[in-house]
Protein backbone atom coordinates (compact mmCIF):
# COMPACT_ATOMS: atom_id res chain seq x y z
CA UNK A 1 0.00 0.00 0.00
CA UNK A 2 1.58 3.39 -0.94
CA UNK A 3 2.14 6.00 1.90
CA UNK A 4 0.00 9.07 2.01
CA UNK A 5 0.27 12.42 3.72
CA UNK A 6 -1.16 15.30 3.43
CA UNK A 7 -3.45 18.32 4.76
CA UNK A 8 -7.66 17.68 6.33
CA UNK A 9 -9.05 20.66 7.36
CA UNK A 10 -12.33 20.18 9.47
CA UNK A 11 -15.21 23.24 9.11
CA UNK A 12 -18.71 23.42 10.39
CA UNK A 13 -20.83 25.85 11.96
CA UNK A 14 -19.77 26.84 15.78
CA UNK A 15 -20.50 24.23 18.30
CA UNK A 16 -21.31 21.10 15.68
CA UNK A 17 -18.20 19.05 17.78
CA UNK A 18 -15.33 19.99 15.78
CA UNK A 19 -12.89 20.06 18.74
CA UNK A 20 -14.62 16.87 19.92
CA UNK A 21 -13.87 15.18 16.43
CA UNK A 22 -10.11 16.00 16.28
CA UNK A 23 -9.33 15.28 19.72
CA UNK A 24 -10.69 11.65 18.84
CA UNK A 25 -9.58 11.41 15.78
CA UNK A 26 -5.82 12.09 17.01
CA UNK A 27 -6.17 9.97 20.40
CA UNK A 28 -5.01 13.21 22.29
CA UNK A 29 -6.54 16.61 23.47
CA UNK A 30 -5.21 19.29 21.62
CA UNK A 31 -7.87 21.26 20.96
CA UNK A 32 -10.19 23.14 24.01
CA UNK A 33 -13.69 21.77 24.15
CA UNK A 34 -16.67 23.35 25.68
CA UNK A 35 -20.29 23.49 24.95
CA UNK A 36 -20.14 27.07 24.14
CA UNK A 37 -19.97 28.25 20.58
CA UNK A 38 -16.89 29.75 19.08
CA UNK A 39 -14.41 28.02 21.31
CA UNK A 40 -11.67 27.55 18.51
CA UNK A 41 -9.90 30.76 17.65
CA UNK A 42 -7.05 29.82 15.63
CA UNK A 43 -6.43 27.52 13.14
CA UNK A 44 -4.97 24.30 15.01
CA UNK A 45 -3.13 21.69 13.57
CA UNK A 46 -2.12 18.21 14.61
CA UNK A 47 -0.61 15.15 13.18
CA UNK A 48 -1.46 11.84 12.71
CA UNK A 49 1.34 9.22 11.54
CA UNK A 50 0.76 5.69 11.11
CA UNK A 51 2.90 3.44 8.61
CA UNK A 52 0.28 4.07 5.82
CA UNK A 53 0.11 7.36 6.15
CA UNK A 54 0.57 10.79 7.88
CA UNK A 55 -2.29 13.17 8.02
CA UNK A 56 -1.92 16.73 8.84
CA UNK A 57 -5.47 17.88 10.63
CA UNK A 58 -5.99 21.70 10.74
CA UNK A 59 -8.98 22.54 13.39
CA UNK A 60 -10.69 26.15 12.15
CA UNK A 61 -12.72 28.35 14.46
CA UNK A 62 -16.29 27.73 13.98
CA UNK A 63 -18.15 29.43 10.98
CA UNK A 64 -20.08 32.18 11.44
CA UNK A 65 -21.10 35.82 11.01
CA UNK A 66 -18.87 38.48 12.37
CA UNK A 67 -19.55 40.47 15.20
CA UNK A 68 -15.66 42.32 15.99
CA UNK A 69 -12.43 42.36 14.65
CA UNK A 70 -11.42 39.45 16.27
CA UNK A 71 -14.99 37.54 14.73
CA UNK A 72 -13.64 38.55 11.42
CA UNK A 73 -9.76 37.21 11.96
CA UNK A 74 -11.59 33.89 12.89
CA UNK A 75 -13.77 34.18 9.70
CA UNK A 76 -10.39 34.93 7.79
CA UNK A 77 -8.59 31.80 9.38
CA UNK A 78 -11.41 29.16 8.64
CA UNK A 79 -12.28 30.09 5.27
CA UNK A 80 -8.42 30.55 4.36
CA UNK A 81 -7.76 26.88 4.44
CA UNK A 82 -10.46 25.64 2.32
CA UNK A 83 -8.24 25.73 -1.03
CA UNK A 84 -5.33 24.71 0.85
CA UNK A 85 -5.54 21.64 1.72
CA UNK A 86 -6.00 18.09 0.11
CA UNK A 87 -9.63 17.03 2.13
CA UNK A 88 -11.94 18.83 4.03
CA UNK A 89 -14.34 17.27 6.38
CA UNK A 90 -17.43 19.31 6.77
CA UNK A 91 -19.69 18.68 9.98
CA UNK A 92 -22.86 19.54 10.85
CA UNK A 93 -25.39 18.52 13.35
CA UNK A 94 -27.97 15.33 13.29
CA UNK A 95 -30.48 17.54 15.88
CA UNK A 96 -30.99 20.04 12.65
CA UNK A 97 -34.39 18.95 10.94
CA UNK A 98 -32.91 20.95 7.45
CA UNK A 99 -29.98 23.08 6.17
CA UNK A 100 -30.44 26.62 7.88
CA UNK A 101 -29.21 29.74 6.53
CA UNK A 102 -25.70 29.08 8.16
CA UNK A 103 -25.17 25.43 6.66
CA UNK A 104 -26.28 26.90 3.39
CA UNK A 105 -23.68 29.68 3.28
CA UNK A 106 -21.11 27.41 3.84
CA UNK A 107 -22.07 24.98 1.17
CA UNK A 108 -21.76 28.09 -1.44
CA UNK A 109 -18.27 28.54 0.03
CA UNK A 110 -17.20 24.62 -0.91
CA UNK A 111 -18.89 25.04 -4.47
CA UNK A 112 -15.94 27.91 -4.76
CA UNK A 113 -12.73 25.36 -4.50
CA UNK A 114 -12.32 21.46 -5.80
CA UNK A 115 -11.13 19.82 -2.80
CA UNK A 116 -13.15 16.49 -1.97
CA UNK A 117 -15.52 17.32 0.90
CA UNK A 118 -16.50 14.22 3.19
CA UNK A 119 -19.91 15.22 5.46
CA UNK A 120 -19.87 13.83 9.13
CA UNK A 121 -23.74 14.19 10.46
CA UNK A 122 -22.26 14.42 14.13
CA UNK A 123 -24.11 13.61 17.14
CA UNK A 124 -26.30 10.95 15.99
CA UNK A 125 -26.20 9.35 19.48
CA UNK A 126 -28.73 12.63 20.03
CA UNK A 127 -32.01 11.65 17.87
CA UNK A 128 -34.12 9.41 16.91
CA UNK A 129 -32.51 7.42 13.55
CA UNK A 130 -35.34 7.76 11.18
CA UNK A 131 -35.09 11.38 11.33
CA UNK A 132 -31.36 10.70 9.72
CA UNK A 133 -32.39 9.85 6.13
CA UNK A 134 -34.18 12.82 5.03
CA UNK A 135 -31.33 15.19 6.39
CA UNK A 136 -29.18 12.84 3.88
CA UNK A 137 -31.26 13.41 1.09
CA UNK A 138 -31.30 16.95 1.58
CA UNK A 139 -27.16 17.54 2.09
CA UNK A 140 -26.85 15.30 -0.69
CA UNK A 141 -29.39 17.60 -3.17
CA UNK A 142 -27.65 20.55 -1.80
CA UNK A 143 -23.67 19.26 -2.54
CA UNK A 144 -21.88 16.87 -4.81
CA UNK A 145 -20.02 14.99 -1.16
CA UNK A 146 -17.71 12.25 -1.53
CA UNK A 147 -19.39 10.38 1.35
CA UNK A 148 -21.94 11.31 3.82
CA UNK A 149 -21.43 9.87 6.99
CA UNK A 150 -23.58 9.62 10.78
CA UNK A 151 -21.04 9.88 13.55
CA UNK A 152 -21.28 10.63 16.93
CA UNK A 153 -17.91 12.31 17.85
CA UNK A 154 -18.10 10.11 21.31
CA UNK A 155 -17.57 7.22 20.08
CA UNK A 156 -14.68 5.54 20.00
CA UNK A 157 -15.51 3.35 16.58
CA UNK A 158 -15.77 6.85 14.72
CA UNK A 159 -12.17 7.20 14.60
CA UNK A 160 -11.27 4.24 12.66
CA UNK A 161 -14.36 5.28 10.05
CA UNK A 162 -13.54 8.75 9.25
CA UNK A 163 -9.69 8.01 9.63
CA UNK A 164 -10.38 5.11 6.67
CA UNK A 165 -12.39 7.58 4.60
CA UNK A 166 -10.14 10.43 4.79
CA UNK A 167 -7.16 7.87 3.77
CA UNK A 168 -9.15 7.05 0.46
CA UNK A 169 -8.56 11.22 -0.82
CA UNK A 170 -5.05 11.63 0.38
CA UNK A 171 -2.45 12.18 -2.70
CA UNK A 172 0.47 9.99 -2.07
CA UNK A 173 3.72 11.21 -0.98
CA UNK A 174 6.53 11.54 2.01
CA UNK A 175 5.68 13.01 5.73
CA UNK A 176 5.69 16.32 6.79
CA UNK A 177 6.40 16.05 10.31
CA UNK A 178 8.84 14.00 12.40
CA UNK A 179 6.70 10.75 13.54
CA UNK A 180 6.41 11.46 17.37
CA UNK A 181 5.39 15.28 16.57
CA UNK A 182 1.49 15.88 17.59
CA UNK A 183 1.00 19.29 17.37
CA UNK A 184 2.63 22.69 15.45
CA UNK A 185 1.53 24.38 18.82
CA UNK A 186 3.91 25.31 21.18
CA UNK A 187 3.15 24.38 24.97
CA UNK A 188 3.07 28.59 25.18
CA UNK A 189 0.14 28.31 23.05
CA UNK A 190 -1.38 24.84 24.47
CA UNK A 191 -1.07 26.99 27.84
CA UNK A 192 -3.19 29.73 27.45
CA UNK A 193 -5.89 27.89 25.40
CA UNK A 194 -6.13 25.47 28.20
CA UNK A 195 -6.70 28.45 30.84
CA UNK A 196 -9.36 29.82 28.25
CA UNK A 197 -11.17 26.13 28.04
CA UNK A 198 -11.78 26.19 31.89
CA UNK A 199 -13.36 29.49 31.89
CA UNK A 200 -15.78 28.75 28.86
CA UNK A 201 -16.83 25.67 31.02
CA UNK A 202 -16.64 27.77 34.32
CA UNK A 203 -17.89 31.37 33.88
CA UNK A 204 -21.98 32.46 33.09
CA UNK A 205 -22.50 33.14 29.02
CA UNK A 206 -22.00 36.03 28.64
CA UNK A 207 -18.15 36.64 29.82
CA UNK A 208 -15.72 34.08 27.93
CA UNK A 209 -15.79 35.42 24.67
CA UNK A 210 -14.49 38.75 26.24
CA UNK A 211 -12.34 37.13 27.26
CA UNK A 212 -8.47 36.96 26.18
CA UNK A 213 -5.33 35.27 27.63
CA UNK A 214 -1.97 36.60 27.14
CA UNK A 215 0.85 34.15 28.63
CA UNK A 216 3.68 37.06 29.80
CA UNK A 217 6.27 34.30 31.28
CA UNK A 218 6.47 30.88 30.40
CA UNK A 219 9.77 29.43 32.24
CA UNK A 220 10.61 26.24 30.97
CA UNK A 221 11.93 23.92 33.57
CA UNK A 222 15.97 23.67 34.28
CA UNK A 223 18.25 20.68 36.11
CA UNK A 224 17.97 22.50 39.57
CA UNK A 225 14.50 23.44 39.27
CA UNK A 226 12.11 20.96 37.73
CA UNK A 227 8.82 23.38 37.40
CA UNK A 228 7.46 25.29 34.16
CA UNK A 229 7.02 28.93 35.36
CA UNK A 230 4.14 29.92 33.73
CA UNK A 231 2.29 33.77 34.40
CA UNK A 232 -0.88 34.62 32.51
CA UNK A 233 -2.84 38.00 32.20
CA UNK A 234 -6.64 37.52 31.50
CA UNK A 235 -8.01 40.18 29.55
CA UNK A 236 -11.98 41.09 29.91
CA UNK A 237 -13.63 44.16 27.96
CA UNK A 238 -15.66 45.68 31.18
CA UNK A 239 -14.90 45.81 34.98
CA UNK A 240 -17.94 44.24 35.83
CA UNK A 241 -16.30 41.15 33.98
CA UNK A 242 -13.52 41.11 36.40
CA UNK A 243 -15.37 40.62 39.63
CA UNK A 244 -17.19 37.82 37.57
CA UNK A 245 -13.57 36.21 36.37
CA UNK A 246 -12.25 36.66 39.89
CA UNK A 247 -14.99 35.57 42.06
CA UNK A 248 -16.09 36.25 45.67
CA UNK A 249 -13.00 35.94 48.07
CA UNK A 250 -11.12 35.10 44.57
CA UNK A 251 -12.61 31.56 44.58
CA UNK A 252 -13.40 31.65 40.97
CA UNK A 253 -10.02 32.43 39.69
CA UNK A 254 -8.14 30.03 42.60
CA UNK A 255 -10.46 27.19 40.61
CA UNK A 256 -9.97 27.95 37.18
CA UNK A 257 -6.01 27.91 37.96
CA UNK A 258 -6.34 24.80 40.02
CA UNK A 259 -7.91 23.11 36.77
CA UNK A 260 -5.95 24.45 34.47
CA UNK A 261 -2.53 24.06 36.40
CA UNK A 262 -3.57 20.17 37.09
CA UNK A 263 -4.37 19.46 33.05
CA UNK A 264 -1.39 21.38 31.86
CA UNK A 265 1.01 18.71 33.71
CA UNK A 266 -0.58 16.08 32.47
CA UNK A 267 0.14 17.21 29.23
CA UNK A 268 3.57 18.49 29.53
CA UNK A 269 5.14 15.91 32.02
CA UNK A 270 6.17 18.26 34.29
CA UNK A 271 5.10 20.17 37.51
CA UNK A 272 3.60 23.78 36.73
CA UNK A 273 3.81 26.66 38.86
CA UNK A 274 0.89 28.47 37.67
CA UNK A 275 0.08 32.79 38.03
CA UNK A 276 -2.88 34.37 37.02
CA UNK A 277 -3.76 38.44 36.70
CA UNK A 278 -7.11 39.75 35.76
CA UNK A 279 -7.29 43.14 33.91
CA UNK A 280 -9.96 45.32 31.69
CA UNK A 281 -8.90 46.03 28.43
CA UNK A 282 -12.28 47.85 27.38
CA UNK A 283 -13.47 46.70 23.80
CA UNK A 284 -9.88 44.60 22.92
CA UNK A 285 -12.07 42.44 20.56
CA UNK A 286 -12.16 45.59 17.93
CA UNK A 287 -8.12 47.11 19.16
CA UNK A 288 -5.80 45.77 16.19
CA UNK A 289 -2.81 46.20 18.44
CA UNK A 290 -4.53 43.97 21.46
CA UNK A 291 -5.87 41.32 18.50
CA UNK A 292 -2.11 41.34 17.56
CA UNK A 293 -0.66 40.76 20.99
CA UNK A 294 -2.86 37.74 22.12
CA UNK A 295 -1.81 36.49 18.83
CA UNK A 296 -4.70 37.02 16.32
CA UNK A 297 -2.12 38.17 13.70
CA UNK A 298 -4.06 40.22 11.41
CA UNK A 299 -3.61 39.25 7.08
CA UNK A 300 -4.16 41.01 4.28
Amino acid sequence: MAFRSGFVTIIGRPNVGKSTLLNLLTGEKVAIMSSKPQTTRHNIRTVVTTDDYQMVFVDTPGIHKPKNKLGEFMMREALGTLEDVDVIVYLVDARDSKIGPGDASIIEELKKVSTPVILLINKIDLIDKHLLLPLIDEYSKAYDFKEIIPVSALEGKTRAIVLDEIYKYLPEGEKYYPDDMLTDQSQRVLAQELIREKMLNLLSDEVPHGIGIEVVRFKEPTPERDVIDIDANIYCEKESHKGIVIGKNGVMLKKVGTLARQEMEALFGSKVNLKLWVKVKEDWRNSDYMLNELGYKSQG
